[in-house]
């Protein structure tokens, strides 16, 4: 028969013996301290394009949080795309960059803009600050150069008179360097995009410009291609 302090040790072996396997994992499950987390990988703020919403950044969210991505890591910004770029819109996204940047705990931040969301966030990097904070840069189908296009709408929007091809916005951001800073910069562009014209309107000088082949101008934001190839940059 075992003695009291005998049934004593065999019960305190047993409990270690099951919390070993839980301590261990639970601490695989204990996020990271925030510091730890920006030095590995930066947070995705995601800037949409014009008459859109965060809603069509879906599949390109999804395709990172198979990548390895937590939901805390991306940031989908929403903003009213009729306002003015460089009076309005780039100090805004600024500001929820410095959020963003005070939530996670991280030094600099990645951004994935669309169309017009490239001359928001060209213009926060370039001239609002932005090449201390912005580690990569991504433009899918951005009217970087302006695009014919937007003088559809360009009598009654600001957002599109900024697109119109030498647009005070436009000749700004292609003045000079176009890619400044130690920014890593990146270009998606298609020879089908019915939006952006003409198509050669898209890659940057000093950027990585890659081609995706025949896709209309949204189609970029779903294509399996075209985020296979965001996701390595970003991993750059």
């Amino acid at each position: 028969m075992l003695t009291a302090r005998q049934r004593l040790l065999a019960l305190l072996t047993l409990c270690l013996a099951l919390l070993a396997p839980i301590s261990a994992h639970a601490a695989d499950r204990v996020p990271a301290p925030a510091s730890d987390r920006a030095s590995s990988r930066n947070p995705v703020i995601f800037v949409h394009g014009y008459n859109a919403d965060p809603g069509v950044w879906g599949a390109l969210r999804g395709d990172l949080r198979a990548a390895g991505y937590a939901d805390s890591e991306l940031f989908s910004w929403g903003y009213d795309t009729h306002q003015s770029v460089n009076e309005v819109l780039a100090g805004r996204l600024a500001a929820y960059v410095d959020q963003v940047r005070r939530d996670t705990g991280a030094a600099r931040v990645d951004v994935v803009s669309h169309s017009f969301g490239s001359l928001v966030s060209r213009w926060y990097v370039k001239f609002g600050g932005g090449t201390a904070t912005v580690d990569h840069w991504v433009s899918l189908a951005g009217a970087n150069r302006g695009t014919s296009t937007a003088w559809a709408c360009a009598l009654w929007d600001q957002a599109c008179r900024d697109m119109t091809p030498g647009s005070y916005v436009v000749k700004n951001l292609n003045g000079g360097d176009e890619t400044p800073g130690a920014v890593k910069y990146a270009t998606f562009w298609s020879n089908c995009d019915e939006v952006v014209n003409p198509d050669d309107s898209v890659p940057l000088t000093g950027a990585a410009n890659a081609p995706v082949g025949c896709l209309k101008h949204n189609d970029l934001l779903g294509d399996d291609g075209t985020s296979a190839g965001v996701r390595a940059f970003l991993a750059s």
